[in-house]
């Protein structure tokens, strides 16, 4: 029986010939990632085991990004947990003020992930690196402290759904467009512990910021993660900034899969996923005037340069409207700095916008963004739950950078002919 993509970097890491959905096997890891908040819990559970050192200081990457700069006292108290643990234990990837990024976009950014790899990560986002071809994954504290701790974890093989892209997007449709509509498609549980596998001829037509962006929501979908075949976008991307030697994998012609879906990327519009579910998604001609008070554009989806430059192409010359608030945040430091560099600073201040520094923040209801009683953002973050960025009365709609910027402008929801400047 044939393998999948997923099942091939699991057998490998496993060191066994072959496995099957439902195998339990225990793989080695080549990367444990942790942050600000899962962290501290990890490194709690850590020590009440009894471990005295990390399996590997190199394979170890602690990131500061959720409540940094610090919001209050406790979240200033997990960051110096983590600061002491990976001094102690002479952590090499711990990111802090300054250097930090929003973790999953830093570490593709860094070179730190790549094709083939067994990656796990103390957030449910940890799927983004599947964009490179890796197996990555999500987890609790515990099993990141295990990690940490052994270099190996239990994991029972996902069976997988295969989505096969043709075809190229239309103007100001990106991967947030593509990954909203597959969620729309299957909902929110269609892919329930299962690898989503994607490949074909429309792969040549996405970025790898649209791939990262879509697998980041593999987790939307239910997904045990998600995962690209690497084609020569990814190993442009790759050249220069990850230094180890790789192996991409391919799933085999006879692979099993328990649905296999072909997604015309031509046929893809703009849109945007209503409160209170990612799958409750519409094409953004088909939603009403509902007023907006806040945008977002940022996070681990869409706070990278293309996704900086594609709201600034909206916003160039026009103004945020009276009474909304429009928050600009660069996924990293270094997409901080090419963004001021381009220009794109300007048109974002000429238009009203704040900037801040990279921050997870108001993705998760943090801070630098909170929204009150009643009030309605649209956002390129990942989730919009109840409550997820404040008040349990307020509304989130989810959308990518274009729609979202226009929509600064207009207080409502865009429609196709308002991306146009």
């Amino acid at each position: 029986m044939g393998m999948t993509m997923t099942q091939k970097i699991l057998a490998r890491h496993a060191g066994v010939p072959s496995v099957q959905a439902g195998d339990l096997i225990e793989a080695r890891l080549d990367l444990v990632m942790g942050n600000d908040i899962t962290g501290p819990v990890a490194i709690n559970e850590f020590e009440k085991a009894g471990f005295t050192k990390v399996f590997d200081r190199e394979k170890i990457a602690l990131v500061m990004d959720h409540f940094t700069p610090n919001k209050d006292i406790k979240s200033a108290q997990q960051c110096k947990q983590c600061r002491e643990f990976s001094a102690k234990h002479d952590i090499a990837h711990f990111f802090d003020v300054g250097e930090v990024g929003v973790e999953h976009a830093l570490l593709p950014e860094l070179g730190m992930v790549g094709p083939g790899e067994a990656v796990i990560g103390a957030d449910s986002h940890t799927c983004t690196y599947g964009a490179l071809g890796a197996f990555s994954t999500g987890v609790g504290s515990t099993d990141m402290a295990c990690g940490m701790a052994c270099g190996k974890l239990w994991f029972k093989v996902p069976s997988a759904i295969k989505f096969v892209l043709t075809g190229k997007p239309q103007k100001w449709v990106g991967g947030k467009d593509v990954i909203l509509t597959i969620i729309g498609m299957i909902g929110v549980d269609g892919a329930l512990y299962k690898s989503m596998e994607f490949t074909g001829e429309g792969l040549s037509h996405l970025t790898v910021e649209d791939r990262l962006c879509m697998a980041n929501m593999a987790i939307e979908a239910g997904g045990k993660n998600g995962i690209f075949e690497v084609d020569d976008v990814t190993r442009a991307y790759l050249h220069g900034r990850y230094k180890k030697e790789y192996e991409a994998v391919t799933a085999d012609p006879d692979a099993v899969y328990d649905a296999v879906y072909e997604i015309d990327l031509s046929s893809i519009e703009p849109v945007v996923a209503l409160p209170h579910l990612p799958e409750n998604v519409k094409p953004v001609r088909d939603t009403d005037s509902r007023t907006i008070d806040q945008v977002i554009i940022g996070s681990c989806t869409n706070g990278r340069i293309e996704d900086m430059r594609a709201a600034a192409a909206v916003l160039r010359g026009r103004r945020v409207k009276k009474g909304v608030r429009c928050i600009i945040i660069p996924a990293t430091q270094a997409v901080y700095r090419q963004a001021m560099d381009e220009g794109l600073f300007t048109v974002f201040l000429d238009a009203g916008c704040a900037i801040s520094t990279p921050t997870c923040g108001p993705c998760l209801g943090g801070y630098m963004g909170i929204l009150a009683e009643g009030e309605r953002a649209i956002a390129t973050t990942n989730r919009n739950f109840v409550g997820r960025m404040g008040h349990p009365a307020s509304e989130v709609i989810l959308a990518g950078p274009a729609v979202a910027a226009a929509s600064a402008v207009l207080g409502r929801i865009a429609q196709p002919s308002d991306l146009e400047v």
